[in-house]
């Protein structure tokens, strides 16, 4: 059955019609009945024009809602993209601060690895900076930011705010836009960077600037669109109040805009737009409306005229009535075409015939002709497949229950598309009892691809937000884990302590700490990638001798940790350190060369479950010190005495400290006598500490804690300034001491500054000798120390070889240095008495030296003995307690005053 169309031409008037209109003109203008009728017809005209201002002025209403709503949905579109952009490269940025944050020692090419992953994730970032103590360090790529190295991040104005934004709360500050050197424009991201210090607390480090470019986020934000149908402006706020644009036209901010804000932590922008065309444009009624309205209500103020001559006489207006009801049929073709301006189509389906009444709109939203049949057996057959069935279920639904129905449904195009439709349909029955289903319809397609488009931008979203979190979990693995060995880091193990400090059944633990040995020596010989070889076979073997609970970590150089948390004796302990050490003897060939290090341990046990797990750590690295100061290559269980001898060791070195700060090393003197005569040739100054408790102390109280806090070269110093000072005052009382030796650290030999002190002061030659151990002179090093030598003797200054005999180094590449003086060791002096093998050793010594013209010291003589057989073997100078033991320097000057008195006896005596 073919479709009809609703709407019906209206009917033209006829020649009676126009014959009653001519009928009695004249009364119906009689004074009375003239105002009787012009008045109500006044008052309705009035109305009526009202009315169409009103409808006009709604119906402007009514467009510019739809304007705002469109402009609305798609600013809100651009936003969301905009921000999540923003956002995204934030969270880039701070992948990178956590990295730092575990590596804040790493360097240009560590950080420039890190910046080329996160710059090739095709986001709009351009460069990254990292900035410790807000001074530019690293850039990358430095093609884009070299001039910004070694420059403040901030000017003078801005620095006091956002350093504090920074450092004490922690926020990120986002500025800009700057412009570019090359040209465009950028956003500067600031995020803050803290590192964890050797004690665990939280340190300031720095920042990371991460520059995004503007043009590049625009993009990808949909703000170039070229068809985007709003004009955008974006604008930020300033500290006047009053706003400056970041992008758009400012004629945008000047139209009523819609406005949103888009909020960067410590920036807040506002983001506002206009339809393209403009408001003006936009909310005007269309012509066809107020063509509608026009004849609407001019349909209207007719109809009154009519109703006037029909209120004077019925009998002679029945044409007129009749006109009337043409007008309202014409009033009702208006009415569609008000729907036709709407785009809403109209049908109707007769339940009875399957007759199926259109409207034009309707054949135009499914792109048929109206001479197309359209019935209850084809009309489904325009629909999606996939949706007949329900719309014939609301079909019935609206049949059964005499209630309106809605549906959404695709039907096809003639082109091979579909076009999106949303119906309401109500089913009724007239006075003949005929059912029918009444409805409209209207095309939702531009609202369904925005709504698919919606969903899709959300997805991506979706989908960036994945990808950036598989990046952080990636950098936080990196970030508590060594990037050689893949083992746990120091930050991943004070966690995992933190961790077990809080967990009530970790009572039973224990710590093992190694630290490998000769380990220095293969990378100073073989290089580090040697090292790095020694390391991953260490972190192997670590693995494969512990247990699967067992936790095992790099902790940082050639330090390893490992944490048990089962209960095993103590032997046990000691037993898995044996085995570990010897997994970690076995040879590894690196480059075809066999190499092989060894390993200390410490063992520390959890006995009390007061003792933290990081005390536990510390513990474990005292037994750790105790292996190696044994010997290396053994195992050593903390206890009680340790840590008393590790307090006192710490005490000490604490105290030495605050004594080098307080000028409480000072110098003793034991002087030097001729073998022959035995008048003073010389002195030796030997280092004292005047500790405040303990009074004086000797160097053995001292030393080796001195060489562990690197402070020896301040010691000899001190000695030095002391014997310089004490060398003048013995040249002025007369006293015949013209020479002082000072003993000197390899440190010190090396030491520019002293070079400098030395070439200020005028020595004479020889006056002033240093004293160096024979076991700093290796072969390999005889070079720089031959070097260090040469510089002093320039400066007057004599070498002698102390505690000869007792070194590594060959005699020959000792005598290379061609010392004034050598000093053979007491321990080689002291069996002379009894032992003519040593006897014979020390005349050979004498030998080579008197060949090569070197002086001969012999220390630690103990007995006038001792004198009569040196002197007979050749030595020249003898120093020891048979002599004059070491003293303060007002001692050193009453006693060479009174051996000089005794000599001069002596000599007349003789004479």
């Amino acid at each position: 059955m073919r479709g009809r169309k609703l709407n019906r031409a209206p009917r033209k008037w006829g020649r009676r019609d126009t014959d009653v209109m001519s009928g009695g003109s004249f009364s119906f203008f009689n004074t009375r009945s003239r105002w009787a009728i012009l008045a109500p017809v006044a008052l309705i005209v009035l109305t009526v024009v009202s009315t169409a201002f009103y409808a006009d002025h709604q119906q402007r209403l009514i467009v510019r809602d739809d304007s705002r709503r469109m402009v609305q949905e798609r600013l809100d579109l651009i936003r969301t993209r905009l921000q999540g952009q923003i956002n995204a490269n934030i969270r880039l940025v701070q992948g990178l601060v956590a990295v730092i944050s575990a590596e804040p020692d790493l360097d240009q090419k560590r950080f420039a690895a890190l910046s080329q992953s996160l710059l090739g994730q095709g986001t709009p970032l351009r460069t990254i900076e990292a900035a410790p103590n807000f001074i530019t360090s690293f850039v990358y790529p430095q093609t884009e930011a070299q001039s910004a190295l070694g420059a403040q991040i901030f000017t003078t104005n801005e620095r006091s705010i956002l350093e504090r934004k920074l450092k004490d709360q922690g926020r990120t500050v986002i500025r800009g836009p700057r412009p570019f050197a090359s040209g465009g424009s950028g956003l500067s991201v600031i995020l803050p960077v803290r590192t964890v210090s050797e004690t665990g607390e939280p340190v300031f480090w720095g920042a990371v600037v991460g520059t995004i470019d503007l043009a590049r986020l625009y993009d990808q934000s949909g703000l170039m669109d070229f068809d985007l149908p709003i004009s955008i402006a974006i604008s930020r706020a300033q500290e006047s109040g009053r706003s400056s644009i970041i992008y758009g036209d400012t004629r945008v901010l000047e139209q009523y805009p819609v406005h949103m804000a888009l909020d960067l932590g410590s920036d807040r922008w506002s983001i506002a737009a206009i339809p393209v065309e403009g408001w003006d444009a936009a909310d005007s009624p269309s012509l066809v409306f107020r063509i509608i309205v026009t004849l609407l209500a001019s349909a209207a103020i007719a109809g009154c005229l009519w109703v006037a001559l029909l209120m004077r006489d019925r009998q002679r207006h029945y044409a007129a009535l009749h006109v009337r009801e043409e007008e309202l049929s014409a009033l009702s073709n208006r009415l569609g075409l008000a729907l036709e301006a709407s785009r809403i189509g109209v049908w109707e389906y007769e339940v009875n015939t399957g007759e199926i009444k259109w409207d034009q709109r309707m054949y135009e939203m499914y792109g048929m002709s109206p001479e197309q049949p359209v019935n209850d057996e084809n009309w489904l057959t325009f629909i999606h497949p996939d949706d007949r069935a329900p719309v014939r279920e609301k079909m019935r639904l609206a049949l059964r229950t005499q209630m309106a129905q809605q549906a959404q449904f695709r039907v096809s195009c003639p082109h091979g598309s579909y076009r999106h439709l949303r119906s309401f349909g109500t089913a009724y029955t007239n006075p003949r009892g005929e059912t029918s289903i009444l409805g409209v319809s209207w095309d939702v397609t531009e609202d369904v691809a925005l709504h698919e488009e919606l969903l899709m931008a959300r997805n991506r979203a979706e989908q960036q937000n994945e990808a950036l979190d598989a990046a952080r979990r990636r950098m936080e693995y990196n970030a508590l884990h060594d990037a050689l060995t893949g083992l746990p880091n120091r930050r991943y193990l004070d966690q995992y302590l933190t961790e077990l400090s809080t967990d009530p059944e970790a009572n039973q633990l224990a710590i093992l700490h190694i630290d490998l040995d000769r380990f220095k020596e293969i990378n100073d010989t073989l290089g580090h990638g040697a090292g790095d070889a020694m390391l991953r076979h260490t972190a192997v073997e670590l693995r494969e001798n512990v247990r699967g609970e067992d936790f095992v970590a790099r902790i940082g150089g050639d330090e390893f940790v490992i944490v048990c948390l089962d209960a095993i004796a103590d032997d046990q302990y000691l037993e898995m350190g044996q085995r570990l050490i010897g997994a970690i003897n076995q040879p590894t060939l690196y480059a075809g060369q066999e190499c092989r290090v060894g390993a200390s341990v410490g063992v520390a046990v959890r006995a009390d479950a007061t003792i933290s797990p990081q005390d536990l750590l510390i513990n474990a690295d005292i037994a750790l010190y105790e292996a190696k100061r044994l010997g290396r290559n053994r195992v050593e269980r903390y206890s009680d005495h340790l840590k008393t001898r590790n307090l006192i060791i710490k005490r000490t070195g604490d105290a030495i400290l605050k004594s080098l700060a307080d000028d409480d090393f000072t110098a003793y003197y034991q002087p030097q006598f001729d073998a022959h005569t035995l008048e003073i040739n010389g002195v030796e100054a030997l280092a004292r500490w005047m500790h405040p408790e303990r009074g004086i102390q000797p160097p053995a109280a001292f030393l080796d804690i001195a060489e562990n806090l690197n402070v020896v070269a301040q010691i000899d110093a001190r000695v030095l300034d002391h014997a310089l000072l004490q060398l003048s005052r013995w040249r002025a009382a007369d006293l015949g001491i013209e020479r002082v030796s000072v003993n000197i650290s390899a440190q010190r030999l090396f030491d520019e500054n002293l070079i400098s002190r030395l070439e200020q002061l005028d020595l004479i030659p020889g006056s002033v000798s240093f004293e160096l151990l024979e076991s700093i002179s290796f072969d390999d090093t005889s070079h720089a120390v031959a070097a260090s030598i040469e510089r002093l003797r320039k400066l007057g200054i004599a070498i002698e070889i102390d505690d000869f005999g007792t070194g590594y180094a060959s005699i020959l590449s000792l005598l290379k240095l061609s010392p004034s003086r050598l000093k053979i060791d007491r321990e080689l002096v002291g069996p002379v008495v009894d032992n003519p093998a040593q006897r014979r050793l020390i005349a050979s010594i004498v030998d080579i030296a008197r060949t090569f013209g070197i002086g001969i010291v012999a220390e630690g003589v103990e007995t006038m003995e001792h004198v009569a057989i040196l002197r007979d073997l050749g030595c020249h100078t003898l120093q020891g307690y048979a002599l004059a033991r070491p003293m303060d320097a007002q001692s050193l000057i009453e006693f060479a005053k009174q051996h000089r008195v005794k000599q001069d006896e002596m000599l007349l005596m003789r004479a």
